[in-house]
């Protein structure tokens, strides 16, 4: 198992342990864990399928709030375990290897500010599944579905906590039906574009639980590269600066 120890930030802020035989991190967690909203009032954060837990990671700069990542694989937590001792972050940072299924019995439920998750964006029988079975469980709806992420995003929070996910938008609707489902009021929506003229690839949601109804501010595109290049607000984004 190859393991390297790379960069998370663009600046040597962060550094991650990483096994390039398997899933490693990518773009989507940095996007999403600047996207999602965090105030001074937020004490508690719970990351689903935190997988060596890049969004646990960034989110350390963003707040000094207690943040729990969650991930069912061993040998992926194993790594996010290493990273968070390398980087001096045990005090704020705890991981849990379990299934998100029923984690709110165990960390608790009702008592988180903000919930975020990276899933598995494809059904069983979208995609050919990957031999690897750590990258087909971290890309397809193996072990958790939308509706299993949903629904438990929505018993950690408590009422008005925000619940923050990054996935496909060949999915939109059936996100924001799941989202209402389970009493999330989706208030924040962006589309992720490859490059300009590019199709949307990938969509940042957020909603409020127990959220007053409509409300849904639909955010300027995200443009991941210009001219070959990631644009200025990725490398904003990477690098974690203030706009």
């Amino acid at each position: 198992m190859p393991i390297v120890l790379n960069e998370l930030l663009g600046k040597p802020l962060l550094k991650i342990y990483q096994d390039t035989d398997r899933f490693n991190f990518s773009l989507d967690s940095i996007l999403l864990a600047d996207f999602v909203t965090i105030t001074a009032r937020t004490k508690r954060i719970c990351d689903l399928c935190s997988g060596n837990a890049p969004i646990p990671l960034y989110l350390s700069l963003r707040s000094k709030a207690k943040i729990i990542g969650v991930e069912i694989q061993e040998s992926v937590y194993d790594l996010g375990v290493k990273s968070v001792a390398y980087n001096g972050l045990e005090k704020q940072i705890e991981l849990k290897q379990a299934n998100l299924k029923g984690i709110a019995n165990e960390i608790g439920s009702n008592c988180f500010e903000v919930v975020t998750c990276n899933p598995p964006f494809f059904k069983i029988g979208d995609n050919n599944l990957n031999p690897n079975d750590s990258k087909a469980i971290a890309r397809h709806e193996i072990m958790a579905t939308l509706d299993d992420v949903v629904k438990e995003a929505s018993l950690l929070l408590n009422s008005k906590g925000r619940f923050a996910m990054v996935h496909r938008p060949d999915r939109l609707l059936e996100i924001l039906e799941v989202f209402k489902k389970y009493h999330i009021e989706p208030k924040r929506l962006r589309f992720v574009y490859p490059k300009i003229n590019s199709e949307c690839n990938h969509i940042l949601i957020e909603g409020i639980k127990n959220g007053s109804a409509g409300g849904l501010v639909v955010l300027p595109p995200l443009i991941v590269y210009e001219n070959e290049k990631w644009t200025k607000e990725v490398i904003r984004i990477y690098n974690c600066e203030k706009e």
